[in-house]
């Protein structure tokens, strides 16, 4: 259950209480009042094992139950179990919440106040238009949505490909869509039922469910009555396609499939892509012989229809086509070369799927089924792993880990491509059609000038030393430069072919660019080739002048609020908005990341050059950076520069937060974070006419010296107001220096400030969240007991700690739980003894929120009370509605009840639950001097003293008071009990965080409910339940206290690995300030070998001294941050830097290490040191050389100056979301857990077509969207759709997450599933051999999920009958199962059986039997002798004994009868394919359970028995007509009336776990 962990003994009750659900209805059409996740959990990145996964069937643990499989959710009600899916969240992106969505993602509601979408990494490229020639069934999806087109640069061949549409899960209609299901509009998402629980629910969800809800708790209208919209408004959009043929000259006519809802420019896009067609870019559509529009829609063509002929016109170049020419055919020369994204630029990935699979799985090329037939042949396969994949190998090779793809070898083309050195043309040759000119080399070695004309491409008579730009003879005029070159190099014409032909064949996925960019920590060494559109793009900013935009740069903030502003009334204008938002804010974040890197290396003016370095400021592409320091002391009591790093990410969590919100009519800055080179810098968009105004004129609300002036404003009051409910923060009043009340809806830092643009921003959201006193000791304060015992308060390192928003969340959902239980056991007392007065509770004393025993006990007495207590809380409910809608029906006792517990728990309301925080409770003061001024200064720059603030510099002056801590806020007198309240408050919720959230964090890694793999997924983990990383030493602590410390040692490892990376992460940060840019790579090799080293005195190599001018130095003071000449660095030690580490991880984490070296930190902790140096390297975005290195030697050091290749920005920012797709999914999920698998596949689909619609192709959400249809269309039995979608997965999640990242090794597993399932015997274990890799250089081998990997490679060896080897893998799972899941366990008795299987056919029987034994009394033990699991067993046992008793005969008539006894020869069979794929899907977690015809009767008489109660409640709810009632489960009539349908399907008569 979602509370487990919250109050496991009365969950069930609870469960029972808060679900609204009419009499006899069953669990299944249940909606949770809070939503199956708690905010503890929120959904994200884990990976998670179904209940008891091995031995799925045979038992489902409750302390599984949180599985975060999105199969786990429903179906574990019919006892199944769902096998492993994970989701993870990158840790550079630093977001709060995970980064893809889980199934499990999916059981979340809108309660997050973020839609419960998890902030996923944006994308954002043109959505792909597919061509005829290679059209693939649509599927079940039927392009539902509306397809929303974004402008591209028609150069840009990334962003779509013609063959795109057979990989894209967008159809274009066509004979084959489906029509819409009856009864259920297939857009019409079917929206979470929400409890308003604290009224959070997002601005966007409260108009689409309209006046359903009743306004509750706070009494706040839920929206404008203007924006309401109902469920009926969405729009349904078919696209029903239709085809054209298209006529290029060159080329034969070919037809291409096309939808009404596109644009023209799409198909330009297409014939971009096309191998036949890639060389044009300069050309028009003519339909009849008119002219067709870039951007016009295809439905809008008068004329256009199934058949009509598009021509196709070449036009006449300008300078900018044909600048876009060349830069197109450059990427088409560079289409196969991997550098890009070794390099990090263009939003180019790494991906190496193709290299084990040998091109694509899914195919139905001649390839592919000569694959299929190879391995249904069983012809012999080779299935021996490299030595280093083997069980209880030591050696970690790094070079795998980037397998040379056999495409990378370059096919040359052409020696030299570049601009030449004659641009640009004089005024004579304009008026001749001269553009630019370009100088070729052949790969014959002929050299030749090239002149881009209006007309074309021609050769003209120009050298290197001689300007003449006459056409030469011949001149070879050629409108596209590739039929030119194809004309005077025959090496050209033959090279070029293949190349395109290569190009198309690869999967799309692999090259289309990213949304954000991902970067590889390591490379292999990669020759600097000549690139004339690389050297351009190095010095001009291609950023700041798009070429769409034509002579401008781009105005960020202006863009990023339009989109904000765009219309979301209906579906096709939220895809609209989202697919803008989303697109433009991935620009600003590449445009943000390369200007903070610009700052950092010294090439951008700053603002005020004759200011320090630290307090310089910069504007570059109209944003605006600023540096993380402390300037001129201001931090100094709050932590001084530790505090102001940290300020830049509290206020971009703030941003984070109220953009999720989402509130019409307020506006946030454009926030992005980035650390490069050990220096932090903001990058913020500007709010227009700052630079003009003073402070008078500027800050509206809010506080602009730290509490001293406060000043408020009624609009911003009522705009915070409706964040302040989903938020949870308190409106409140303090004093101003004035001894004035002044109003507030947030912390006094927050300021509000209206721009010229009329719009109200809010700026510096560093305190949105109330602070962690267990990190801010207070005088005279005292904290809980659980906090003390802890050691708490601890005085941390700043004074800018704040709780998470996951951890307010889940502290609320607590407090409601206690309140409903409370309120009950009143009502129960009550009843029972008729009395009159309250019961005890009336004095709202609490019994402290964490101490479960003193939790009443009435409610758990027994399975009497248990029914009871139900009703209790029932009432309960019904009664706090009944309150809040203040109808005067309650009786006054009743309100007693609900006053009594709204007291007990703290809430702010009397009449109703509503729990809220203060965010400027325990705020530390500021010191002011004798005349009462601030001491004024800032952690962003310089902020100037009041009489200064006319300077034209305010604004900034004013973006930088933002880090600033307030000056101790007063509250007024009137307000003192309120304060005292939320003081408790506050310490109560730090006693949640060390009393429930992180010993429930340890339990469900105990349970292995969680898996992570990895620092970052660890990270993750923690940050879902909301637990802070500065918790990690107190998590270690319990982990090491814990019960069950052998079933934890996978974590209490990757803890100290995360944290002894964490605490190198910050010394180098400091390192790395004093270092100039000439010796950055000598600097970190050095740090590196101090770190991982074991050569004991490694020496510094210092940039040669010519090159260190003293006397530039002296002349040049003030130089960027980066330019130090210090060399301290240089001096640092191995032990100097160990014992600084361990001194980091007792004073940040107050944990004591037991090491002085690397050597004894592996030894100590069983650490890997190539798993630290991926750790650090991903941290602090460090590139290093691909190559074995030799961490051990201690002759010499591993890392030589040469092995550092590059050091990359780690970018912290907010990842819009798509809303409606969510629902979709969501809805899709639920179906799933009923059982009705085709209906949920629908949906799914439906989900990924808006998800591709508003995030492009490439994206985490849209990679576990691809995930779980791969899984559905496995369980239905349709294994090459499951294959292609799990290839795509993959591919995505290598290309969005990274290569080795957990969730990719994930996918790898389910892939090698689904190939195995398809005969691809072969290519299954490549796949599982390279998870295993990944595995083993992530982690090691001594991980759970070792276990699982094992178990699956043991078995598919066991099919091609390599005994000896797959016996390894398998005692190897078996002795990992042990240590983790303890001897006794079903998983346990499930490897025992896999290994005897084995021996039986190896006819070892002695040991087969051994190992059965073993199992058969673990099931014994376990279930019991009549459980089905145990008789199997049993009757193995027998088979084996007889089969032992054979073959012992057989020996004796040998001794006997020597040589010439007649024995029948021994048959030694390999196991069926069939057996072999039930083990798989059993160990993975899939169950297939027939429902024979009887029981399809029993269950659709369930059914109609269940929709007749549901009838009958229904109308009984109408006679009575209750003033104020919590709205229907949204589709649940529809869900009932589905399912005697369903279960005629035969698809529903198997489920999946």
């Amino acid at each position: 259950m979602a509370w487990a962990q919250v109050c496991a003994s009365c969950c069930w009750q609870l469960a029972e209480a808060v679900l609204r659900t009419p009499p006899g209805v069953g669990g299944e059409e249940r909606t949770p009042l809070l939503g199956p996740a708690p905010a503890s959990q929120s959904p994200g990145p884990l990976i998670q094992r179904g209940p008891g996964t091995p031995n799925a069937g045979f038992s489902c643990p409750s302390s599984s139950f949180s599985s975060s499989d999105p199969l786990s959710g429903g179906i574990r009600k019919l006892g199944l179990s769902t096998g492993s899916s994970s989701t993870w969240s990158p840790g550079a992106t630093g977001a709060s919440w995970p980064t893809t969505v889980l199934l499990a993602d999916l059981e979340q509601d809108a309660r997050q106040g973020e839609c419960a979408l998890p902030r996923a990494v944006p994308a954002g490229l043109v959505p792909v238009k597919p061509e005829a020639s290679r059209s693939s069934s649509p599927g079940p999806t039927s392009c539902m949505g509306a397809r929303v087109v974004a402008e591209a640069r028609p150069g840009d061949t990334g962003f779509a490909g013609p063959e795109l549409e057979s990989w894209l899960p967008r159809c274009h209609g066509g004979p084959e869509t489906p029509e819409p299901r009856r009864g259920q509009p297939p857009t019409a998402p079917e929206l979470p039922s929400v409890m308003l629980l604290n009224g959070d629910c997002p601005e966007s969800l409260k108009r689409e469910e309209g006046a359903t809800e009743p306004p509750r708790e706070n009494g706040l209208d839920e929206a404008e009555a203007g924006e309401e919209t109902t469920g009926q408004e969405v729009i349904v959009i078919q696209d029903t396609g239709f085809s054209v043929k298209i006529l290029a000259p060159g080329i034969e006519p070919f037809s291409l499939q096309v939808s009404p809802q596109e644009m023209v420019q799409e198909i330009h896009q297409v014939l971009m892509d096309r191998e036949d067609t890639c060389h044009r870019t300069c050309f028009s559509l003519h339909l009849d012989g008119n002219m067709l529009d870039h951007f016009s829609e295809l439905r809008s063509v008068e004329g256009l229809q199934e058949g009509s002929v598009l021509r196709v016109v070449e036009e006449p170049y300008t300078v900018r086509e044909a600048r876009i020419h060349v830069r197109h055919v450059r990427d088409l020369l560079k289409s196969l070369d991997p550098s890009d994204a070794f390099n990090g630029v263009d939003c180019n990935s790494l991906s190496f799927l193709s290299v084990f699979t040998d091109g694509d799985l899914g195919g139905s090329g001649p390839s592919d089924s000569g694959k299929r037939k190879k391995g249904l042949e069983m012809d012999p396969i080779d299935c021996t792993p490299p030595e280093y994949i083997l069980p209880g190998s030591r050696e970690r090779p790094l070079c795998p880990l980037q397998p040379q793809n056999r495409d990378w070898k370059p096919l040359q083309c052409l020696k030299v491509l570049t601009m030449s050195g004659w641009n640009p043309p004089p005024g004579n040759r304009k008026m001749h059609g001269d553009l630019m000119y370009l100088f070729v080399i052949t790969a014959e070695d002929r050299q030749v000038s090239i002149t881009a004309s209006t007309r074309g491409f021609y050769l003209n008579q120009s050298t290197a030393y001689h300007f003449n730009p006459k056409p030469a003879s011949p001149r070879f005029l050629s409108h596209s430069l590739v039929e030119l070159l194809n004309q005077i190099s025959p090496t050209f014409k033959k090279n070029f072919a293949v190349l395109q032909k290569k190009r198309v064949q690869r999967h799309p996925f692999e090259r289309i660019a990213t949304p954000f960019q991902v970067y590889s920590w390591t490379a292999p060494q990669a020759e600097h080739a000549m690139d004339c559109v690389r050297a351009e793009d190095a010095y001009t900013s291609r950023l700041g002048y798009e070429e769409h935009i034509p002579g401008q740069t781009r105005d960020w903030n202006e863009e990023l609020q339009t989109t904000r502003e765009l219309p979301r009334k209906n579906l096709p204008e939220r895809l609209l908005r989202e697919r803008a938002i989303f697109k433009v804010h991935s620009d600003f974040t590449a445009a943000a990341t390369r200007g903070a890197m610009a700052v950092i290396d010294g090439n951008v003016m700053a603002i005020n050059p004759s200011e320090e370095t630290k307090m310089q400021m910069f504007i570059w592409n109209n944003i605006f950076f600023s540096l993380g320091f402390d300037v001129r002391d201001h931090y100094k009591d709050f932590g001084g520069d530790v505090a102001a790093y940290v300020a830049p990410t509290n206020d971009l969590n703030g941003v984070r937060t109220y953009n999720a919100v989402d509130v019409e009519g307020l506006y946030t800055l454009g926030t992005v974070v980035v650390d490069y080179r050990g220096y932090r810098v903001t990058a913020q968009s500007i709010i227009p006419g700052i630079l003009e105004r003073d402070q008078e004129q500027s800050v509206i609300y809010g506080s602009i010296d730290f509490g001293k002036t406060v000043v408020s404003h009624p609009r911003y009051l009522e705009l915070l107001e409706r964040t302040s409910r989903p938020l949870k923060i308190l409106r409140h009043r303090v004093l101003n220096d004035r001894d004035e009340e002044v109003e507030l809806c947030s912390s006094v830092e927050c300021k509000g400030i209206i721009g010229n643009d009329g719009r109200h921003y809010i700026l510096d959201l560093l305190r949105t969240f109330p602070p962690d006193l267990n990190f801010l000791p207070v005088p005279g304060e005292g904290l809980p007991e659980e906090c003390t015992r802890a050691g708490f308060p601890r005085a941390h390192r700043h004074k800018l700690c704040c709780l998470r928003q996951e951890l307010v969340d889940a502290f609320v959902e607590h407090r409601y739980l206690l309140f409903m239980k409370l309120a009950a056991l009143q009502l129960m007392q009550q009843k029972a003894s008729k009395l009159e007065s309250p019961t005890s509770l009336e004095n709202g004393s609490l019994p402290s929120p964490e101490s479960k025993p003193k939790d009443p006990p009435g409610p758990e007495a027994g399975s009497e009370e248990e029914g009871s207590s139900a009703s209790g809380l029932a009432k309960v409910k019904e009664l706090a509605e009944t309150i809040a809608s203040d109808d005067g029906t309650a009786d006054p006792r009743s309100r007693e009840v609900i006053r009594n517990a709204c007291k007990a728990v703290g809430s702010i309301s009397s009449t109703a639950f509503d729990v809220r925080f203060n965010p400027d409770i325990f705020s530390p003061g500021k010191r002011w001097d004798r005349a009462g001024t601030v001491l004024w200064g800032s952690s962003w720059g310089p902020v100037h003293p009041p009489e200064r603030w006319h300077l034209p510099l305010l604004p900034f002056c004013l973006a930088q008071a933002s880090a600033l801590p307030p000056a101790g806020v007063r509250f007024p007198e009137s307000c003192q009990e309120e304060v005292r309240d939320q003081k408790q408050l506050l310490k109560d919720a730090a006693a949640f965080l060390l009393s429930c959230q992180i010993p429930g964090l340890v339990k469900d890694c105990a349970d292995h409910a969680v898996l992570p793999m990895d620092g970052a997924t660890l990270a993750e983990v923690m940050r879902q339940r909301g637990i802070n990383m500065r918790y990690l030493g107190k998590v270690l602590d319990l982990v090491l206290r814990s019960p069950a410390r052998d079933q934890l040692d996978h974590i209490y490892k990757i803890g100290i690995g995360e944290l002894i990376t964490r605490s190198a992460k910050h010394i180098f940060k400091t390192y790395l300030q004093g270092v100039e840019l000439s010796g950055l790579s000598a600097a970190i090799s050095h740090f590196l070998n101090c770190f991982l080293s074991s050569y004991p005195n490694p020496v510094a190599h210092l940039p040669a001294d010519e090159l260190v001018s003293k006397k530039r130095n002296r002349r040049r003071r003030n130089r960027p941050p980066g330019a130090a000449d210090n060399t301290a660095w240089a001096v640092m030690t191995p032990q100097e830097l160990w014992k600084n580490i361990c001194q980091e991880a007792k004073n940040y984490f107050d944990f004591s290490l037991e090491c002085e070296t690397v050597d004894q930190a592996v030894e100590t902790y069983g650490l890997q040191k190539i798993t630290l140096l991926r750790e650090i390297s991903l941290k602090t975005g460090i590139q290093i050389l691909l190559k074995e290195y030799s961490f051990d030697s201690r002759h010499k050091p591993a890392f030589t100056e040469e092995d550092v290749l590059n050091i990359f920005p780690v970018v912290k920012h907010v990842n819009p979301k798509a809303s409606d797709a969510f629902h979709f999914f969501q809805s899709g999920q639920a179906k799933v857990q009923q059982g009705f698998l085709k209906e949920g596949c629908e949906l799914i689909n439906e989900a990924l077509n808006l998800f591709n619609n508003v995030y492009g192709a490439m994206h985490v959400e849209i990679c576990a969207c691809l995930r779980l249809l791969a899984r559905l269309h496995y369980i239905m039995g349709d294994y090459a759709e499951a294959l292609s979608n799990q290839q795509k997965a993959v591919l995505m999640s290598e290309r969005v997450m990274g290569i080795e990242h957990p969730n990719t090794i994930q996918e790898y597993m389910h892939l090698a599933l689904y190939c195995f399932a398809s005969s691809q015997l072969s290519t299954a274990l490549n796949l599982l051999y390279r998870a295993r890799y990944l595995t083993l250089l992530v982690f090691g081998e001594d991980h759970p999920e070792m276990a699982l990997l094992d178990n699956n490679i043991g078995l598919v060896l066991h099919g091609v009958m390599e005994c000896d080897l797959s016996l390894r893998f398998l005692e190897n799972a078996l002795a990992v199962s042990t240590k983790y899941h303890g001897p006794k366990s079903l998983k346990v008795a499930l490897s025992h059986h896999l290994v005897a299987r084995v021996y039986e056919s190896k006819a070892e029987f002695r040991s087969a039997l051994q190992h059965e034994k073993e199992g058969y009394t673990i099931y014994k033990t376990q279930l019991g002798e009549d459980h089905e699991k145990t008789k199997e067993s049993s009757e193995y046992l027998k088979c084996l004994t007889q089969q032992a008793v054979a073959l012992q005969r057989t020996m004796n008539e040998i001794y006997r009868n020597g040589s010439s006894a007649n024995i029948p020869p021994l048959k030694f069979t390999a196991p069926s394919m069939a057996s072999v794929l039930e083990q798989l899907n059993v160990i993975n977690g899939i169950l297939f359970i027939p429902l024979s015809q009887k029981d399809l009767e029993n269950l659709k008489a369930e059914v109609a028995r269940r929709h007749q109660l549901q009838e009958a409640s229904k109308n009984r709810d109408k006679a009575e007509e209750p003033m104020a009632t919590e709205p229907e489960p949204a589709g649940a009539p529809e869900d009932v009336a589905s399912q005697p349908q369903a279960a005629k399907d035969p698809s529903s008569s198997s489920f999946q776990g």
